[in-house]
């Protein structure tokens, strides 16, 4: 029988998707408590759960030793501290995206990780494990795909007036940025999943939707080290909402599902140019096995390389290379010129990419 994991969430609004997933991975995980400062919200969601304990005290959670995993759901702003105090208490951690709020408090935690061997620090990315998505890896793993050329992603949402009212959403200090950052991330890691590492970005942003401080349009033109290149779009204008995934390689195109949350999901199409190599991709796609995708899947696994004490399906250098592209990206539309990674100490935006921040560091 599997060991079972002890579970203490923080925060009460995504916290809900992830309850959802510890819900269907009854047999590896419980959740005993809940901390949330929103009380009609917090207890409503350890209702809905079963959740036996509510508190409003984030220390009592990393105080206990009847917890294994601290599952940190709360706004980006304070994710780092959370973290922090997660694993020096002992206990493994799941965190939310975005992971942190610069390149440079990634590498804080990988010093923080050191220091204590054996705990694992696990970002959430869970679109990966959508079913269409992981066919193409198999594909690719099988040599089925070829040379990759070209990638196109898009994001394209609806967040109206609504949406902002939160008091913390759309502002530099709290969300830490816009669209690009909390919205079209899950995509541009499934770039990273599938491709690797950026190499550089060429970027531009606007605010065109709402009278907000961060962006909710943006264009980028990238490319990866594997050779390849890449465009990403992201608006929160889009009255259609989709998201689309489009991956050329030379002997396979692979093409998502429009829908805008579940895109990595079935059914994807797999176009090869022959007829000969269509019935091997064609072979190769019939011997897959479906299993859980989303959070479950992700979560299953994080069990595991706890278990077995592995690395997490989703590592810290995955966060630092979805938080790369990001900084990149702001760096290029603040400078107007195409931006070059990994992002390192003596990048201007390695210690922050927020507007005020930037300006202190160049004395402004």
């Amino acid at each position: 029988m599997a060991r079972k994991l002890r579970v203490g969430v923080i925060g009460a609004g995504i916290a809900a998707r992830h309850l959802t997933g510890f819900g269907w991975n009854k047999e590896l995980f419980e959740v005993p408590v809940l901390c949330s400062l929103d009380e009609d919200r917090g207890k409503a969601v350890c209702e809905e759960f079963g959740i036996a304990e509510y508190t409003q005290d984030a220390d009592s959670l990393f105080a206990r030793n009847d917890l294994d995993i601290i599952d940190i759901s709360t706004p980006p702003s304070s994710h780092f501290e959370l973290c922090r105090k997660g694993i020096e208490s002992g206990k493994h951690v799941i965190c939310e995206k975005p992971l942190f709020g610069s390149i440079a408090e990634v590498d804080e935690m990988a010093g923080v990780l050191a220091r204590f061997p054996g705990r694992k620090l696990m970002p959430i990315f869970q679109y990966r494990y959508g079913s269409g998505l992981q066919k193409l890896k198999l594909l690719i793993e099988q040599g089925l795909a070829g040379r990759p050329f070209l990638t196109t992603i898009e994001t394209h949402w609806w967040r109206g007036p609504d949406y902002y009212a939160v008091p913390w959403r759309g502002k530099w200090a709290s969300e830490l940025g816009g669209g690009l950052l909390g919205h079209a991330i899950h995509a541009h890691d499934m770039l990273n999943y599938v491709h690797g590492p950026c190499a550089e970005v060429f970027s531009y942003g606007a605010t065109l939707v709402n009278p907000i401080e961060v962006e909710d349009t943006a264009a980028l033109s990238v490319k990866m080290q594997n050779g390849s290149l890449a465009t990403l779009s992201m608006t929160l204008g889009s009255r259609k909402e989709i998201s689309r995934l489009r991956f050329c390689f030379s002997d396979l195109v692979a093409e998502s599902i429009l829908e805008p949350y579940t895109m990595g999901r079935d059914p994807w199409v797999f176009t090869a140019g022959t007829e000969e190599h269509q019935a091997r991709v064609d072979a190769a796609l019939a011997a897959y096995v479906p299993g859980e995708d989303g959070y479950t899947r992700q979560f299953e696994l994080f069990h595991r390389a706890i278990v077995e004490d592995t690395e997490p399906p989703v590592t810290l250098q995955d966060a630092r290379n979805s938080l790369e592209l990001v900084t990149a990206a702001y760096f290029s539309q603040r400078t107007g010129k195409p931006t070059p990674m990994p992002i390192a100490a003596d990048h201007p935006l390695y210690r922050s990419w927020l507007p005020e921040e930037q300006g202190r560091t160049a004395g402004l």
